[in-house]
Order: structure tokens, then sequence, then C-alpha cells
């Protein structure tokens, strides 16, 4: 028997996802801090993918063993979801604080590895707790409060880069210069801090008696989680195999982006490359740049709820998609640095789309006792391109891009265009709210 969840407030749904942002400011030093910061340590631009390996990586690895224990998880005290994101919490903001203190490369690239396991061991119980606790008529406000503070946090992160630099001159001996420090130690702050706010303001829905004895009965061991993982990938509704072509093109772009946004600025506006005073003054603007889109995305987050509700979330994702890559089209023939927000717009439109909408299109079609294992499969989706990206992107660089940073934030809007497309195809099934449109095209 399904007993019927309480319905919250919208304090109590903002109250349970403010530990989100914390995991977001953390994403946000990753997205526009981490390559630079690679650069400061003399790496060359064609290493960048190679060096952001460990993202995609650990997500594979991490991402899904975690959901399937958390789904098998039941503490009277601690809860079923929130011991792995506090967990994660700490070890993330343990790395932030000494990530400045690197002091060659490959200390940089082996604390991310660090840092980015810490991430995943929270995301995705993260996203199992907002199903578990909204029932379906407010799951979107849930995934989408999610991407409000998405936006929120990595705007912050994203702005810090400038605000201490303002503030804070010179250089570490490894030639790190010393404003990066304040971004990640307040990155550091905000990722615990922020957590454990959610932790102990909201309370997890206790299993039923059913629920409990099924929980008790499942098997135990090591290997366990891995043959859950199997036969969920086995099990999985079509819903979500239509949801992995979308993510191909959606995220293997969103890695070019982000590793050859400051490269890219360095050249279209500074006409200099990754050494020098102009490629820090680059960086900040990136950041600047990263800032302005997230807080579009945090303004437009709970547009986009009314949105999903009123027409379909298919449709609200396939148009978030057009403005995006469109907008990457344009963003690298722009030499004006006051005219790079223009295109942000619709990008930051899109990023809100990308972290909330696709969880309201396949929720649906996931069973209850199965959410934190299916959650880790969809990151698995998000996962495997980014992967791909890191693998063959320095290769793609170098012989049909020419080396050229705004050619691969130009290749990089195509793949955006191209996962518009595959969303036509997607078929969603009906929630409450949801009006589905019916898919037209496909392969």
């Amino acid at each position: 028997m399904t007993i019927p969840k309480p319905r919250l407030s919208f304090w109590q749904i903002i109250n349970m996802n403010v530990g989100f942002f914390g995991i977001q400011y953390s994403f946000g030093l990753q997205q526009t801090a981490i390559n630079p910061l690679y650069t400061f340590l003399d790496a060359r631009p064609e290493e960048l993918p190679i060096l952001n390996l460990a993202g995609p990586m650990t997500g594979l690895l991490i991402q899904p063993i975690i959901g399937a224990l958390s789904d098998r998880t039941w503490h009277p005290r601690w809860g079923r979801r929130k011991p792995y994101f506090l967990i994660g919490a700490i070890f993330c903001s343990l790395c932030l604080f000494a990530f400045p203190f690197s002091r060659a490369l490959w200390m940089a690239a082996g604390l991310l590895w660090v840092l980015d396991a810490a991430n995943n061991t929270a995301m995705e119980p993260y996203r199992a707790f907002i199903a578990d606790k909204l029932d379906a008529k407010q799951q979107p406000m849930g995934f989408l409060t999610q991407s409000f503070f998405t936006g929120l946090g990595i705007t912050l992160a994203n702005l810090s880069l400038g605000f201490f630099r303002e503030l804070i001159d010179g250089k570490s001996a490894a030639g790190i210069p010393y404003w990066v420090y304040g971004s990640f130690f307040v990155g550091g702050i905000a990722s615990i801090l922020s957590v454990l706010w959610s932790v102990l303001k909201t309370p997890e829905i206790p299993p039923t008696a059913e629920e409990l004895q099924e929980l008790k009965a499942r098997k135990s061991g090591v290997l366990e989680p891995m043959k859950e993982i199997i036969h969920a990938i086995r099990d999985m509704p079509p819903v979500m195999w239509q949801l992995a072509l979308i993510y191909l093109f959606q995220w293997y772009a969103m890695f070019c982006y982000w590793q050859f946004v400051s490269l890219s600025i360095a050249k279209s506006v500074f006409n200099t490359s990754a050494t020098g005073e102009l490629y820090e003054e680059a960086v900040v603007l990136a950041g600047k740049v990263n800032g302005f889109y997230n807080i579009i995305t945090f303004v437009s987050a709970f547009g986009l709820v009314w949105l999903a509700n009123r027409f379909s979330a298919k449709l609200v994702h396939i148009l978030c998609l057009l403005m995006a890559g469109i907008a990457l089209l344009v963003f690298p023939h722009i030499t004006d640095k006051d005219l790079l927000y223009a295109p942000m717009v619709g990008f930051g439109i899109a990023w809100a789309s990308m972290m909330g909408v696709p969880y309201i299109m396949v929720v649906s079609s996931i069973p209850k006792e199965r959410y934190g294992v299916y959650m880790g499969i969809i990151n698995m989706m998000i996962v495997i391109p980014m992967i791909l990206q890191t693998l063959s992107f320095g290769w793609v660089y170098k012989t049909f891009l020419a080396s050229d940073p705004g050619k691969a934030i130009s290749f990089a809007g195509t793949l955006l265009l191209l996962a518009a497309l595959a969303t036509i195809r997607i078929k969603p099934k009906n929630i409450a709210g949801e009006k589905i449109i019916p898919a037209g095209g496909g392969h």
C-alpha cells in the first residue's frame, strides 16, 4: 500500500535544497577556476580535456553505486540519503581548502579526482532525496529549485574570482595567484554549511513496515550494488534510453564550453593566449560571463516550472537547447567584452533546463524503490559523454579545429542543436500537470 506523501510548503522545499547550493558552488569552481589553475601550473591547452577526466570517471564509478547503496540504506537517526550527501560535503570542503596549495600539475589533477568523488557521493542521493520527499505534483518544483540553487551557487563561485582578484595580490611559489585561494576557501565553507542546513532542517520519510521488511530481505555484499545496477539497466524504461542520446550531445558540448571558454575569450577579446596578465583578465571575465548566465539560471528556474506545467517539459527543453546552441555559435565571434553577456541569456535559461527538466521527463517512469540507482544511471548518461570528450577532444581540437578555442565553442553549439533534435523523439510518461506532446521525427 502506498502512503500519500505530505505536501510541503514553498519554504520547506527551499530548506531541503539549500545543500545543493554548496555542492554547486564547488561545481562552479570546477567550471571556471580549475582549468585556469591548470594553465597557471603550465598545462598546455590540448592537455585540458584529459586533465578533466576525473569528473566523468568518478561519476561513472561512484554515483550509480552510491545511488544503489542509498536505496538499500535506512537508519532511524541518520535516514537513507542524508548520510551520503553529508559525507560527500565534508570531503568536498577538505579538497577545496587544499586545492590552491597545489605545487605541481599532478597534485592539482589528483585533488580533482578526490573532489569529484566527494561531489558525486553527494549528488545523486540528493536527487533521489527530492523524489523521495515530493509527490508527482511537487517534483517539478523540487527539481527546478535545485536548478535555482545550481545557478546561485555557480554564480557566486564565478563572481568570487573577480572579487578576490581586486582584493588580493601576489602569487604562490607554484605560480597560482593568491586571489584563487579566497574563492576556494569560501567554497569549502559554503559546501559543508549549506548541506548541514538541509540535513538538520529536513527529515526523511521513514519506510513503511513492508518497505523496511523488503530492505532487510535484500541480499548484502560487496557485489550486490553492482548487480542492482546491471538489473536496473536491463529493466530501464524506454524514456531513459531516449534521454541517453540527448545527453550524449548535451554533455559533450558542455564540457567543451567549460574547458575552452577562458581561452576563447582570451583570443576573441584580448587577442592573447594562455599566458600573462591579459590571460588573467580573460579568466576573470570568463568568471563574470559564467556568473551572469548562472544569474539567469536561478532567475528563470521557477519560470520553467510554470512553463513545464503549462505546456510540457519536453517542449521547454527543446526550446532551451536551441537557445543554448545559437548562443555558443555566436559567442566566439564577439570581440566586445560587454556584448559577451547577450548570448548568455539564452544559455543561462538552457542551463536551468538542463539541471532540472530532464528529471521531470523521466521520474514518473522510475519505480520509487529504485530512485537512487536510476538517478545514478542518469548520471552515467552524463559522465560517459564527458569521458568520451576528455579522451577524444584533444585530438579533435588539434586535427579538425586547428587548435582554435573559438572553434571549440562553436563545435559545442552545434552539438547542443543536435541535442535539441534528439529531444523531439523523447516520449515522457504523463504525470500530474505534464501535458505530453506527441514525438515527431526520430532516427
